[in-house]
């Protein structure tokens, strides 16, 4: 569902009448996101903002026929928030809270499998297609309409490449936080085959971090994929302590596992290009793009 989304979709927020909540559907709105409501506790007649508030998913759905949904609950509540979702229908849920606990975010997996929705998150930004709408807190300077697609763990440093690549004059095709938990919905290796298949996107940014294996399940399907799109890829952590969690829950090495010589080795043999910076990879972005635009 991911590279059908635009300024059409129409997406509510759970949540809405809170201080996070009422503050991020108001920038999403302004940003061209179709904000079609939101839930809370209690129902409010005359809404918030201008944007209507139901006592449920279920009857913000009906109403609305919100297919999209930005989870505003706390770690402990985002379980019981996506399942009351997804059985209003919902079919994108975006959850940016960190530290949802391990088991409650296996069975929201399971629960979103079962009903063939998607889950971005936990502990994420959020997702954006960039001139059409944003769907959590990307912040608006990062986006502008471009050939990139970014994956990334982290929310901090995609910023970062984000700025600087609306700085370069390419910006993003797609961007999608794909949380920095070691036990989440969509993982890079999901990515692949529909950043390649977008025609927006000509290449593809995979921002990543120490620990975990998702970057080397990346690899595995950039091998099994011929004629993939290029991908760039920065790992974060390079001077991370062994068994210290750096920041994200998944951001934890032991021994040669998940380490920044482990990600780079399989990635390069894969076919991506890793880079020791921002710069250096926004450069080579650049100087690509213009080499293909001469002979395409």
């Amino acid at each position: 569902m991911i590279t059908t989304l635009s300024a059409k979709t129409p997406v509510i927020v759970q949540g809405i009448t809170g201080r996070m909540g009422r503050t991020h559907a108001g920038l999403m709105r302004a940003y061209g996101t179709n904000m079609v409501g939101g839930t809370s506790t209690r129902a409010m007649p005359e809404g918030v903002d201008g944007m209507p508030v139901f006592a449920s998913c279920a009857a913000a759905a009906a109403a609305t026929g919100a297919v999209g949904s930005v989870v505003m609950a706390p770690p402990d509540g985002t379980r019981a928030a996506v399942e009351e979702a997804l059985a209003a229908g919902i079919k994108l849920l975006v959850t940016p809270a960190e530290g949802v606990p391990v088991h409650d975010a296996i069975a929201i997996g399971r629960a979103v499998r079962a009903a063939g929705a998607t889950w971005v998150g936990a502990s994420n930004p959020g997702l954006a297609v960039p001139g059409e709408m944003k769907m959590g807190f990307l912040p608006d300077v990062c986006l502008a309409p471009g050939p990139v697609a970014i994956m990334s763990k982290s929310g901090t440093l995609s910023y970062e490449v984000g700025y600087r690549l609306v700085r370069a004059g390419l910006g993003q095709s797609l961007w999608i936080g794909v949380g920095g938990d070691a036990v989440k919905g969509v993982r890079f290796a999901d990515l692949l085959a529909p950043f390649n298949a977008d025609p927006r996107t000509f290449a593809i940014a995979l921002i990543g971090e120490v620990g975990g294996v998702e970057e080397e399940e990346f690899s595995d399907v950039l091998v099994s994929t011929p004629h993939s799109k290029p991908v760039y890829a920065l790992i974060a952590g390079r001077e991370a302590k062994e068994g210290v969690a750096m920041g994200h829950a998944g951001a934890l090495t032991y021994g040669a596992s998940g380490t920044i010589t482990t990600k780079t080795e399989r990635l390069t043999a894969a076919g991506a290009r890793v880079f020791a910076s921002i710069e250096s990879m926004i450069q080579a972005m650049t100087a690509d793009l213009a080499a293909h635009r001469r002979t395409g």
